[in-house]
């Protein structure tokens, strides 16, 4: 018989040296693709102490200039200036070491190995994961939509102004309890870490400046994250705030960062399988990027229509071939079918060929519809489950019709 647990995600701020490295990226992406729907890119990025390094394969007709991305990126998160921490925006170096596409990878993609010629291959071979549960209002596991609510509520506090003298990186934790039904109950702990000024007011004692932000953080960051839920913290709660005892120097300052280095907060905070590709700086006939959002789409849609409390969604593919190679969905015994029945309502209702992922979400066109920053908001805080931002592969658009093939099979 099964018993109580705990469950714990991460999440971390857009300043964390990882995501400065996500959004650079990114917003590379978006810049070429706003200009030029058709590219294909693939742009890394590193950080260090003044230093951003960007490399990758673009092929594209689009006039970028990465040196401005870059320094914009930075600006927005925030590091720039006396309170920047050390890395500045202004200041830092940005090198570019930028090439064209293979054309072994780009011939694979554009002449597929089947006869329908609107199809484009898979950019690569691999597997991908979509997850979807009935935890949370958005279908996200609690954990890591609590973690990224309040990384966050983090982000906002600083910016608004509210707390002035936190500092663009942070992270955040929560550690969920889950009952013998696999159904979270209460919230066991939460752990926060932020970047900060080393003087507050006239705070100058670092033991007074802690107090100060713990007491800051729950009133603030906390509590405000948990208005909406029916699981709060209660008496028993730990928390834990800057538990290092000091964070001052924080961000590419004091620890380097690299592209795709964060895709588990980038998913499901570890409570479902991942295939291992990461997401920013890649254009979306990646595989690794349009998959993995087909596949959440396909389990959200499924949680959503009420065929499983749980479902997740396997997508593998082979280079250069548009038909996926294999698609699984297991919904761990929640199903109120049987779980080979919902992977045939799949196979009618969802087309995972990539061309029909990019029409049916619009990838390649999403940046120059709005205003040229897409993919670049997706880059810190999450790519599934954000209530803040308007994602094609959020949508619950067929919902109505898994209901009736629901109906319709109960009922014969």
């Amino acid at each position: 018989m099964s018993s109580r647990y705990l469950f714990t995600s991460e999440s971390v701020t857009e300043g964390h040296p990882d995501k400065v490295c996500d959004q650079i990226s990114d917003a590379v992406l978006d810049n070429i693709l706003s200009q030029d729907p058709a590219a294909r890119v693939a742009c890394e990025c590193a950080v260090s102490t003044g230093l951003v390094v960007m490399i990758g394969e673009i092929t594209t007709k689009a006039k970028v200039d990465y040196q401005q991305i870059a320094r914009k990126v930075v600006e927005e998160i925030g590091y720039i200036g006396e309170t920047s921490g050390g890395f500045d925006a202004n200041s830092c170096a940005v090198i570019t070491a930028i090439n064209q596409q293979s054309s072994d990878i780009a011939g694979g993609v554009f002449k597929t190995k089947e006869q329908d010629k609107d199809s484009i291959g898979a950019g690569d071979q691999g597997m991908m994961f979509g997850f979807a549960c009935n935890e949370t209002p958005e279908l996200m596991p609690m954990p890591i939509s609590l973690a990224h609510r309040m990384a966050r509520r983090l982000s906002e506090v600083r910016k608004n102004g509210t707390l002035k003298y936190l500092r663009p990186d942070g992270k955040t934790q929560v550690s969920v309890e889950y009952d013998e039904k696999n159904n979270p109950v209460r919230i066991d702990s939460i752990l926060i870490s932020t970047q900060h000024d080393p003087v507050i007011g006239n705070l100058t004692d670092n033991d007074q400046i802690q107090e100060k932000i713990a007491h800051d953080l729950k009133a603030y960051v906390v509590m405000p994250v948990f208005q909406d839920l029916n699981v709060k913290p209660d008496e028993k709660t730990k928390y834990y705030f800057n538990p290092s005892g000091r964070f001052v120097i924080g961000g590419p300052q004091g620890d380097a960062g690299l592209t795709g280095r964060k895709i588990i907060v980038d998913t499901y905070g570890g409570y479902a399988r991942h295939g291992g590709g990461a997401f920013s700086g890649k254009d979306p006939t990646k595989v690794d990027r349009s998959a993995a959002y087909a596949a959440r789409y396909v389990a959200k849609n499924i949680v959503g229509a009420k065929l499983a409390d749980r479902c997740e969604v396997q997508i593998a593919y082979a280079i250069g071939v548009a038909k996926p190679v294999s698609v699984h969905v297991t919904t761990f015994g929640t199903g109120k079918l049987p779980d080979a029945e919902i992977m045939k309502l799949v196979s009618e209702k969802f087309d995972l060929r990539p061309a029909a992922i990019l029409e049916t979400f619009e990838l390649r066109d999403m940046p120059g519809k709005n205003k040229g920053k897409f993919y670049q908001n997706v880059a810190a805080y999450g790519h599934f489950g954000r209530t803040d931002l308007e994602l094609p592969w959020e949508k619950l658009d067929k919902v109505e019709e898994l209901k009736k093939s629901l109906a319709k099979a109960t009922s014969a």
